[in-house]
């Protein structure tokens, strides 16, 4: 099958690479990428031959979260096709959740605001030294709503809390020990960080992982329908906003929020 906004290929050992393939809009999630990943996920869950899958991304960035033509179209709708759009944002990140195969990052740049959900979904993330991560939303005077349950099961509210709210950029040697990433690597050193980390899943029982991971994340925190739908609301509120309009139009028009201070 072929895609717009994504690349999958299935070597004969059963691993699948998955690449989110915009990188002239830094692999932005557009709502044609968020059908395919959809999609995507779906039909690699299905396929009993897939042992392992990799999510990476072509050109300099990972992800750099929502694309904001797409953010812009959903300020000007109405309120019933804001919250169909953000329905189909929760359950892609869900699909991609409940995969019941490991799903490898390959993080070889930037990740922000939605891209970090993606780190979140992944089972092993595995991060190049340079790449810089953030969640990025207030800039925009947007909240990471639909990600938010993924990345509260991986670091927890306390470090989630100060990250949500200020919007800063890190760095790779403050995501791994936070728990966003599992490996950091030089770049150079990046598809062989990832093989090593393919390989394990090779040599085990393809089922047994499954019910593994899919145990792994009944102990946890609970995302339940109830947890998505609240997080569908909550983005939907925030789109129709004074603040999402101004923050999303001033990136657009190039100058600067009102509420952004000189420091």
């Amino acid at each position: 099958m072929t895609y717009e906004t994504i690349r999958v290929e299935v070597d004969g050992r059963g691993v699948a690479r998955l690449a989110l393939a915009r990188p002239d809009k830094h692999n932005a999630l557009s709502g044609t990428m968020i059908g395919e990943l959809t999609t995507v996920a779906r039909l690699l869950g299905a396929d009993a031959a897939v042992r392992a899958i990799v999510l990476s991304a072509d050109g300099a960035s990972f992800c750099a979260g929502g694309d904001l033509g797409w953010m812009k179209a959903q300020i000007e709708a109405d309120r019933a096709a804001r919250i169909k759009e953000a329905t189909r944002l929760a359950l892609m990140f869900k699909a991609l959740n409940d995969l019941e195969k490991p799903v490898i990052a390959r993080v070889q740049g930037n990740a922000f605001g939605g891209g970090i959900g993606l780190l979140c979904i992944a089972d092993v993330a595995v991060a190049a030294e340079t790449a810089k991560f953030g969640l990025t939303e207030t800039r925009l005077g947007l909240i990471p709503a639909t990600i938010s349950p993924y990345v509260v099961a991986r670091i927890g509210d306390g470090r989630a809390r100060p990250l949500f709210m200020s919007g800063r950029i890190f760095d790779a040697q403050e995501a791994q020990p936070a728990g966003l990433l599992t490996r950091v690597v030089p770049p150079s050193d990046l598809d062989a960080a990832i093989e090593a980390e393919v390989v394990p899943y090779l040599q085990v029982a393809p089922g047994a992982v499954g019910q593994s991971k899919a145990l792994a994340r009944s102990l946890g925190m609970p995302i339940t329908e109830a947890v998505i739908a609240a997080t569908i609301e909550r983005l939907a509120d925030v789109w129709e906003t004074d603040e999402a309009r101004e923050g999303i139009s001033a990136f657009l028009e190039k100058r600067e929020p009102w509420w952004r201070k000189p420091v």
